[in-house]
């Protein structure tokens, strides 16, 4: 049986430019986001700003599923998704969910609450993520199943050292070629405007010394300019990205 791994991350967590590795070790089937067509079309959840949608992509919860399985059937399979596309859904569904391999993809609230304003600012308080993302998170821990958590931050101050150590967790063997980056994905097309640094990068970008003193100058201008609920938004969702970086892999 194939591996069938899920990055559990949230929007604007660095989750793509993570995918984009998996993609280039070349072991390795990976979609994009497939249940956000359960979530936005099946479900028909609101809009998505950007999203191009493929008429052929199955919309329901248990067609996704069992496509994900088929694939791993023919070969190992990686997928990056949202939890709060699936849950509780996935929690309530034990053959599915014990047959993933699950990582968690996390970064600073604060960051990712202000890139996300950035290219939506109507998203809402669940679209941020993290509270979902620890739900699942405890739900793979209450059916006794590992689970992998690993911060952006880590990534992008030492891509090669973090990720040796986060595939030797997922059981993966080191491939070097995923660091030198080609064409992109095409199926990053759907939610192109979303991926530009991901799509038009050769590598992980490292992260400099004053990033989070910029970041949180820009949060804070924003908030002054009347964007209140952002603050609300970052105090509810700081308590489970703490909860989960104390889960967090060590490099």
């Amino acid at each position: 049986m194939h591996k069938l791994i899920a990055i559990w991350s949230h929007p604007r967590s660095m989750s793509t430019a993570l995918e984009r590795l998996m993609r280039e070790r070349g072991d390795l089937t990976c979609l994009h986001e497939p249940f956000m067509y359960h979530y936005y079309i099946g479900e028909g959840r609101g809009a998505f700003p950007g999203f191009d949608v493929d008429p052929a992509h199955p919309t329901e919860y248990a067609a996704i599923r069992d496509m994900l399985v088929d694939k791993a059937g023919a070969g190992p399979v990686c997928f990056k998704d949202m939890p709060y596309y699936v849950m509780p859904r996935i929690a309530e569904d034990p053959a599915f969910l014990s047959r993933l391999t699950h990582a968690f993809l996390i970064r600073h609230p604060m960051a990712s609450i202000l890139s996300y304003h950035k290219l939506d600012p109507k998203m809402s308080l669940h679209e941020i993520g993290l509270e979902t993302q620890w739900q699942l998170f405890e739900a793979v821990q209450a059916a006794g199943l590992p689970a992998v958590v690993v911060e952006a931050e880590t990534v992008r101050a030492d891509a090669r050292a973090t990720m040796r150590v986060f595939w030797e967790a997922l059981g993966l063997d080191w491939r070097e070629e995923a660091f030198d980056w080609g064409e992109p994905p095409k199926d990053w097309g759907q939610v192109s405007a979303w991926h530009e640094n991901a799509t038009t990068s050769s590598g992980i970008r490292c992260a400099d010394a004053e990033e989070m003193v910029r970041v949180e100058m820009e949060f804070e201008a924003a908030v002054a300019d009347g964007a209140g609920h952002l603050r609300d938004y970052l105090d509810h969702h700081l308590p489970y990205y703490q909860r989960l970086s104390e889960a967090a892999l060590q490099v």
